[in-house]
Protein backbone atom coordinates (compact mmCIF):
# COMPACT_ATOMS: atom_id res chain seq x y z
CA UNK A 1 0.00 0.00 0.00
CA UNK A 2 1.22 3.11 -0.49
CA UNK A 3 2.25 5.76 1.96
CA UNK A 4 0.60 9.37 1.46
CA UNK A 5 2.79 12.29 3.47
CA UNK A 6 0.18 14.58 3.23
CA UNK A 7 -3.10 16.60 5.45
CA UNK A 8 -5.97 13.96 6.14
CA UNK A 9 -8.95 14.68 4.67
CA UNK A 10 -11.20 14.62 8.32
CA UNK A 11 -10.44 16.33 11.57
CA UNK A 12 -10.29 14.50 14.43
CA UNK A 13 -13.56 15.39 15.63
CA UNK A 14 -14.93 13.77 11.99
CA UNK A 15 -15.68 16.66 10.47
CA UNK A 16 -14.39 17.68 6.80
CA UNK A 17 -11.16 20.13 6.23
CA UNK A 18 -12.63 22.47 3.87
CA UNK A 19 -9.43 22.27 0.72
CA UNK A 20 -8.95 18.40 1.10
CA UNK A 21 -7.44 17.73 -2.58
CA UNK A 22 -6.71 14.63 -3.70
CA UNK A 23 -3.60 12.55 -3.41
CA UNK A 24 -0.34 13.75 -5.47
CA UNK A 25 2.93 12.33 -6.62
CA UNK A 26 4.84 14.71 -4.59
CA UNK A 27 2.94 13.31 -1.25
CA UNK A 28 4.06 9.68 -1.65
CA UNK A 29 6.38 8.16 0.59
CA UNK A 30 7.51 4.78 1.49
CA UNK A 31 7.53 2.24 5.03
CA UNK A 32 10.40 2.18 7.05
CA UNK A 33 12.84 -0.37 5.84
CA UNK A 34 13.82 -1.96 9.33
CA UNK A 35 17.03 -3.29 8.44
CA UNK A 36 17.97 -6.62 10.26
CA UNK A 37 20.90 -9.12 10.83
CA UNK A 38 20.96 -11.65 8.13
CA UNK A 39 22.17 -12.92 5.18
CA UNK A 40 22.68 -9.79 2.36
CA UNK A 41 19.40 -8.37 0.63
CA UNK A 42 19.94 -5.26 -1.28
CA UNK A 43 17.38 -3.69 -3.71
CA UNK A 44 17.40 -0.28 -5.38
CA UNK A 45 14.36 2.05 -5.63
CA UNK A 46 13.82 5.33 -7.85
CA UNK A 47 14.12 8.12 -6.25
CA UNK A 48 12.14 12.00 -7.71
CA UNK A 49 14.71 13.36 -10.39
CA UNK A 50 15.92 10.06 -11.54
CA UNK A 51 17.70 9.40 -8.49
CA UNK A 52 17.87 6.30 -6.99
CA UNK A 53 18.16 4.57 -3.02
CA UNK A 54 20.05 1.49 -2.22
CA UNK A 55 17.53 -0.74 0.37
CA UNK A 56 19.53 -2.86 2.68
CA UNK A 57 16.78 -4.94 4.12
CA UNK A 58 19.51 -7.30 6.15
CA UNK A 59 23.01 -7.18 6.32
CA UNK A 60 26.07 -9.28 8.15
CA UNK A 61 28.18 -7.44 8.23
CA UNK A 62 29.80 -3.74 9.08
CA UNK A 63 32.67 -1.37 7.95
CA UNK A 64 33.53 -0.20 11.75
CA UNK A 65 36.22 3.18 12.10
CA UNK A 66 39.03 2.36 14.73
CA UNK A 67 39.21 5.66 16.56
CA UNK A 68 42.96 4.92 17.54
CA UNK A 69 44.14 3.09 14.52
CA UNK A 70 42.51 5.58 12.64
CA UNK A 71 41.32 2.54 10.31
CA UNK A 72 38.28 0.64 8.75
CA UNK A 73 37.90 -2.91 8.90
CA UNK A 74 35.02 -5.34 7.95
CA UNK A 75 33.52 -7.03 10.80
CA UNK A 76 30.88 -9.41 11.48
CA UNK A 77 27.42 -8.08 12.61
CA UNK A 78 26.10 -10.36 15.67
CA UNK A 79 23.31 -8.68 17.63
CA UNK A 80 21.82 -5.61 18.39
CA UNK A 81 22.87 -4.19 21.92
CA UNK A 82 21.07 -1.15 21.99
CA UNK A 83 19.07 1.53 19.67
CA UNK A 84 17.60 4.73 20.86
CA UNK A 85 15.24 4.97 18.34
CA UNK A 86 13.32 2.29 19.98
CA UNK A 87 13.73 -0.27 22.65
CA UNK A 88 11.44 -3.25 20.81
CA UNK A 89 14.16 -2.46 17.86
CA UNK A 90 16.49 -4.72 19.81
CA UNK A 91 14.23 -7.58 20.36
CA UNK A 92 14.18 -7.90 16.99
CA UNK A 93 17.76 -7.05 15.73
CA UNK A 94 16.81 -3.90 13.80
CA UNK A 95 19.28 -1.38 12.78
CA UNK A 96 18.91 2.30 12.38
CA UNK A 97 21.59 5.19 12.80
CA UNK A 98 22.74 5.26 16.43
CA UNK A 99 22.09 1.74 17.40
CA UNK A 100 25.03 -0.08 19.22
CA UNK A 101 25.67 -3.43 17.46
CA UNK A 102 27.90 -6.29 19.26
CA UNK A 103 29.92 -7.45 16.85
CA UNK A 104 33.78 -9.62 16.17
CA UNK A 105 35.93 -6.94 16.69
CA UNK A 106 33.77 -5.61 19.63
CA UNK A 107 30.96 -2.67 20.08
CA UNK A 108 30.13 -0.86 17.37
CA UNK A 109 27.59 2.84 17.12
CA UNK A 110 25.84 2.47 13.76
CA UNK A 111 26.89 6.35 11.92
CA UNK A 112 24.56 6.01 8.69
CA UNK A 113 21.20 5.40 7.33
CA UNK A 114 21.90 1.74 6.62
CA UNK A 115 17.69 1.49 4.90
CA UNK A 116 18.70 4.88 2.91
CA UNK A 117 22.41 4.09 1.55
CA UNK A 118 22.51 0.27 1.09
CA UNK A 119 25.54 -0.56 3.66
CA UNK A 120 26.44 -0.27 7.83
CA UNK A 121 29.02 1.94 8.73
CA UNK A 122 30.10 2.50 12.64
CA UNK A 123 32.47 3.72 14.98
CA UNK A 124 33.95 0.99 17.56
CA UNK A 125 32.76 2.13 20.96
CA UNK A 126 34.77 1.25 24.37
Amino acid sequence: MVVIHGKPKRKPTGGRYTDAKTKRLHQKGSHATHTKIGKQHVKTVPTKGGGSKTRLYAAEKVNIYDPKTKKFEVAQIQTAAENPADRHFVRHNIITKGAIVNTSKGKARVTNRPGQEGVINGVLVE
